[in-house]
């Protein structure tokens, strides 16, 4: 069942949602290379704990850090480590905050030092085709409208868009209905509602949609081991648009 956000847990969705903004603005200048992945995951959840907030992310299904930090060919959950970041690195930092049990969550990419023409285009895409995907975030319109527009973009520009793994719902649990692909067709899916909250978050990949999870049971890798970027939000539906509560 989708559930509809009173105001009252908007608002605590908007404060978790600012709390995860401001990990990015914190962290962004410190992906250098030389850091560790585990060293700005520590900067993170300090952070985090300090604004008063819960990393959403520490433990859940027993996920050992507090932020996900997944790079080059990692698409998504990895786990930071010893691993220092080097110039070239494309890094994709997925980060949960909560206040009162009602979560925010987002993702970016970023580029360490130099990196490769076809990595600043598949980052400005992802990103791209999550921003043409809130054109069509509006009520009356379908989940699919969202989805399809996704993947135009991301397709239009050679790449392609992971399925085995797609947004979702969130408000006081992490993962709700419904389930938010990145691919599908206009028309299709549940209605959108003024009151739903939902992350959206393209995972594209330069090479094949393909993916495996590693041993580690978390880090989920391309197939074909070329680079991929995440790009992300929680967004709540409103009676005029779009209200993009992962922003400060």
């Amino acid at each position: 069942m989708i559930k509809i956000k009173s105001l009252q847990e908007v608002q605590k969705m908007r404060t978790a949602g600012r709390i995860v903004a401001e990990v990015f603005e914190v962290i962004k200048p410190l992906i250098v290379h030389g850091i560790t992945t585990r060293e700005l995951d520590e900067i993170a959840a300090e952070h985090i704990k300090k604004s008063g907030a819960g990393c959403s992310f520490y433990n859940y299904g027993g996920f050992p850090g507090h932020i996900c930090i997944s790079v080059n060919d990692e698409v998504i959950h990895g786990i930071p480590g010893k691993r220092k970041l080097c110039d070239g690195d494309v890094v994709s930092v997925d980060v949960g905050a909560s206040i009162d049990g009602y979560h925010g969550d987002a993702a970016r990419t970023f580029g360490v030092g130099e990196i490769s023409p076809e990595a600043k285009k598949l980052i400005e895409v992802t990103e791209a085709s999550f921003w043409r995907g809130m054109e069509f975030a509006l009520p009356g319109n379908r989940l699919g409208d969202i989805s399809a527009n996704i993947q135009k973009v991301v397709e239009s520009n050679g790449f392609s868009v992971v399925r085995d793994f797609v947004g979702h719902g969130i408000g006081n649990a992490l993962h709700e209905e419904p389930e938010v692909p990145n691919y599908g067709t206009e028309g299709r899916g549940p209605r959108l509602i003024s009151g739903m909250t939902i992350a959206v978050e393209p995972m594209v990949n330069i090479g094949t949609f393909e993916v495996n999870t590693l041993s580690d049971d978390w880090t989920v890798v391309t197939a074909d081991g070329k680079l991929s970027a995440h790009y992300e939000n929680t967004v709540l539906i409103t009676k005029d648009g779009v209200e993009i509560l992962t922003r400060c």
